[in-house]
């Protein structure tokens, strides 16, 4: 028997795609990787299920994907793979991803405190980072001008 078409749209086919192979991945690792990442990302056990779960519209925020690929031990083929799904599914903060961190770059870390709410953890986490992204962008726009 035929196997029934997908009927999604192509951007949640897309993003189911890279859901996939982070799921396989974490799969793969031994037990206690999801909780791992959890505090890695400073978030709880939910959110990385939610990412890992093509069923949940909640894509993977990009400046995630290098402390995956750190704790999930991706291997080369792995990283490329998802990669290429990631920038498929998200073109536009996909174009800030490169293979390797920019020279002279700084990752910076900040603790957000527990919060009884994960969903409202994670849109404190977000919000932070879009408005760290927003600054960064009037930096750079800054430096170009002089």
């Amino acid at each position: 028997m035929a196997e029934a078409p997908d009927l999604r749209p192509q951007a949640e086919r897309a993003v189911a795609a890279y859901k996939n192979l982070l799921r396989a991945a974490i799969d793969r690792r031994p037990s206690g990787t999801r909780q791992r990442l959890a505090v890695a990302l400073g978030t709880h056990k939910s959110f990385i299920s939610q990412i890992t779960n093509p069923a949940y519209r909640i894509p993977l925020p990009a400046q995630h994907i290098e402390t995956i690929f750190k704790i999930c031990h991706f291997a080369p083929d792995e990283r490329s793979a998802f990669l290429k799904a990631f920038r498929a599914a998200h073109p536009g903060p996909a174009r800030a991803l490169g293979a390797e961190a920019k020279a002279g770059a700084r990752i910076l870390e900040i603790e957000i405190p527990p919060l009884r709410d994960p969903a409202r953890q994670a849109q404190v986490a977000e919000t932070i980072r879009d408005l760290a992204q927003k600054i960064i962008t009037l930096a750079q726009d800054g430096e170009a001008e002089s």
